[in-house]
């Protein structure tokens, strides 16, 4: 059944192998992110005040949030054309998030979260949580997106189930995250 849906398709359609892609792109983001989470930051740069970086990137994850529901909302109202739309969005918003976020990261040295007692339990948790799952949410993202496109509309919604909470949750809590380490820039 699901081979004739793809047959009335078209007939020049082809699937691609985007697993390649899926791997490198993973491995190049996570592996960037990790070297810079060691690093000491950029001394002496003084081109712009860096602490702008992390509310640029509080404001993109916030419109990944919103574009992701919206996305959401429009495939359980079977609005196939939003939500791919939405979904584009949500990735552009996420890559601009990625460009502020190691620009940020490369420049700045780390900084230390200042709270004590319950306050910082809560944001370690937040925190650690959502590194794990934003690593996690880079090939899930791909592996969904390159599913779509080949026209695995099954394979598409397996995933999609786990990617789509997880990405909701990934942006959600790096507003939240910036929202608590914000007093400490």
């Amino acid at each position: 059944m699901a081979s004739s849906k793809i047959e009335n398709i078209s007939p020049n359609f082809k699937k691609r192998n985007y697993k390649p892609a899926i791997i490198i792109i993973s491995i190049i983001l996570i592996g960037a992110i990790g070297v810079l989470a060691g690093l000491p930051g950029y001394e002496d740069f003084d081109a712009f005040d860096v602490t702008i970086l992390p509310l640029l990137n509080a404001i993109f994850n916030t419109f990944t949030f919103i574009f992701l529901l919206f996305a959401l909302l429009a495939i359980i109202k079977k609005n196939v054309t939003l939500h791919r739309r939405l979904i584009y969005a949500a990735f552009v918003t996420t890559s601009l998030f990625l460009v502020s976020y190691v620009t940020f990261h490369f420049l700045a040295p780390s900084t230390p979260f200042g709270g004590e007692g319950l306050i910082a339990g809560f944001y370690y948790f937040i925190l650690i949580t959502h590194i794990v799952l934003a690593a996690a949410i880079v090939p899930l993202a791909l592996t969904s997106v390159a599913r779509a496109w080949n026209m695995e509309n099954e394979r598409h919604r397996k995933i999609a189930r786990w990617t789509m909470p997880i990405w909701l949750y990934v942006s959600l809590t790096g507003v939240l995250v910036y929202i608590l380490i914000s007093p400490y820039y």
